[in-house]
């Protein structure tokens, strides 16, 4: 049993809340009816601060992977469906995943398809998952393709684990820089201001400079802080609009260093969910509709889309493709070849294993090139500080000593 926390209308009209245990969501909804009160709100009950519950809910790509290959096992072992499935929910180590699961079971019970009763959560199983299964159902090779999703799954993964390793560094030496410039400005700097008041110097240029930034920080943090709260909020909500994401896409794919990464990553995700959904017999145009959204990147998108119209027309994938300035050559070259020798999937394999090696290569480029230019550039912020500080103490020591 799963305990939910629930929002409902009694009799009278008055609100109540409470808890109810319930295998599912709809039991839960089911019971609170039963008992004369109309739900308005039914979540699962999270234990800890509500804050951090955000975070721990959220069913990980891992608990998703688990879930799939287990699932491929038991069918495999020739486990019926609502067996298999009863008993991957009783491993399931995600209490969300585990709601969603038995919803699963009770919808598969009352006789609808497997990928049918999954895609009532598209926020946990998207389009190739859904695609994948219902293939397997049509060719009665269920477990395969689950086999084939949990693998298109972990590879995903491991590509998307790499890309953000490669991004952490550089983010966390950036903290570390600012960190180091704020203490500089907020504790040292201020002490050469009382020094040179002491001895009724006239500062240094640089210096003069650096004692208004360390005042601005001093006196106005918190409306530096408010403000830059608010360009986050502000910043957040506007990339989530067309304008936002097609900027935030395309400077991903054009940012010097890092621009080759995203673009190789995209070519690997497009090439080996196209292999994925192409082997389990997914239609080419189906195929296309699906790896559109899995991209994640509007440009490859509407490049894949423009593409899909091509192929509707009669053109080859390898043709339409060829012409789209998104799409690194050898994409259409392989599906080129896959398509003069009936072996599509193969090919897209090929290619996806290339530049999956290619996205290794280029994270070890990126993790061996930034590094020095990191720490140049705290070298030279860090140095700069600092020598504003030590030359006017070095003045002031001569002048005394003179």
């Amino acid at each position: 049993m799963i305990s939910f926390q629930y929002t409902a209308k009694n009799n009278q009209g008055g609100t109540t809340r409470g808890i109810v245990q319930a295998e599912t969501e709809g039991a839960a909804a089911k019971l609170l009816l039963a008992q004369g009160l109309t739900p308005t709100d039914i979540t699962v009950k999270q234990e800890g601060n509500r804050f951090f519950s955000r975070f721990t809910s959220r069913i990980r790509a891992k608990d998703r992977i688990i879930f799939t290959r287990q699932l491929a096992t038991l069918l495999n072992a020739g486990l019926p469906l609502t067996q298999s499935l009863h008993t991957v929910s009783e491993q399931a180590e995600s209490k969300q995943l585990t709601v969603i699961i038995n919803e699963v079971i009770s919808t598969v019970e009352g006789g609808v398809a497997l990928s049918e009763a999954l895609s009532k959560h598209p926020k946990v199983f998207n389009d190739v998952y859904i695609a994948l299964v219902a293939a397997g159902e049509s060719s009665g090779t269920l477990d395969q393709a689950l086999e084939r999703i949990a693998d298109q799954q972990e590879k995903d993964a491991d590509m998307i684990s790499k890309v953000r390793g490669a991004l952490v560094y550089p983010v966390i030496v950036t903290f570390v820089i600012g960190a180091v410039v704020i203490f500089l400005l907020t504790t040292v700097v201020p002490q050469i201001q009382l020094l040179y008041k002491d001895f009724n110097k006239e500062l240094p240029f640089l210096t003069a400079i650096l004692i208004g930034f360390a005042n601005i920080l001093i006196n106005f943090w918190w409306l530096i802080l408010i403000v830059l709260i608010a360009i986050g909020f502000f910043l957040s909500r506007w990339l989530k609009t067309s304008s936002g994401t097609d900027l935030a896409d395309n400077l991903k794919m054009n940012v010097p260093l890092f621009g080759d990464l995203f673009t190789k990553l995209y070519m690997a995700r497009f090439s080996r969910t196209g292999q994925t959904l192409v082997a389990s017999g997914v239609q080419m145009l189906e195929m296309l509709r699906i790896t559109s959204r899995a991209v994640d990147n509007v440009h490859v998108a509407r490049a894949i889309d423009r593409a899909a119209k091509k192929v509707q027309g009669g053109k080859a994938l390898s043709d339409s493709l060829k012409d789209e300035d998104v799409f690194l050559p050898l994409v259409p070259q392989m599906l080129k070849v896959g398509e003069q020798s009936g072996s599509i999937d193969k090919m897209m394999g090929k290619s996806a294993s290339y530049y999956e090696n290619e996205l290794d290569n280029k994270i070890k480029t990126i993790s061996t090139t930034i590094e020095p230019i990191l720490m140049v550039v705290l070298a030279v912020v860090v140095g700069g500080i600092v020598l504003a500080i030590l030359v006017p103490v070095y003045g002031l020591a001569s002048e005394s000593l003179g």
